[in-house]
């Protein structure tokens, strides 16, 4: 699937995360996690922010100046409904220019929807965007090597890949990175959850 493709499976499914169904504390332990290796909490950014604005409004009450971007405008529209203030982009990730350094970047269940083929490019670039001590959390699948399915999701097709655990760590140390935490935390589920952090010296 495309990103365009994917971006409009998402706009058919966005007031899912919004709906008393949904766990609104999903993702949110392993954030405040990510949080205590924190150096500066200056900028950040949520990407792939959704909908719910859980994880915008839990970066927030933990002093972040906060940025959100998805690649679907109805997920946008409805996140910016419950944070007017928030600057959000409307954009397909790896094409997005990212115009500052940031000190905590979230990418939850978000960049496992990129192609597989261009998943190294994207982490690299994430972990160049981070300023030296900063933290980037992100999921993938809990895999040991590479691998792209698509499946339905609520009715509506969606894409995952995951590059593999040992191929996820080279990147991150190629790339000027510490992985300071890996998790299974839905074991015996495959959602697997890291934090890295941008060395600060070179």
């Amino acid at each position: 699937m495309s990103p365009t493709e994917i971006a409009r499976s998402y706009d058919q499914l966005a007031l899912h995360w919004s709906e008393e169904g949904f766990d609104q504390n999903n993702g949110v332990a392993q954030h405040r996690r990510a949080f205590q290796f924190v150096l500066n909490r200056g900028a950040a950014i949520d990407l792939g922010c959704g909908s719910s604005g859980r994880l915008l409004a839990l970066m927030i009450e933990a002093g972040f100046e906060v940025e959100g971007l998805d690649v679907s405008g109805e997920m946008i529209r409805l996140a910016r409904l419950k944070h007017p203030s928030v600057v959000f982009h409307h954009a397909d990730v790896r094409a997005w220019e990212m115009r500052r350094k940031y000190d905590f970047i979230s990418a939850w269940d978000s960049i496992w929807h990129v192609p597989l083929a261009a998943q190294e490019e994207l982490l690299k670039k994430l972990c160049a965007g981070l300023a030296a001590g900063g933290v980037l959390i992100f999921t993938s699948g809990g895999v040991d090597v590479p691998g792209e399915v698509t499946t339905p999701c609520m009715g509506k097709p969606m894409y995952h890949a995951a590059l593999g655990i040992p191929k996820l760590l080279e990147i991150m140390a190629q790339a000027g990175c510490v992985c300071r935490h890996l998790e299974y935390d839905q074991h015996p589920e495959l959602h697997l959850y890291l934090i890295v952090q941008k060395a600060i010296h070179p």
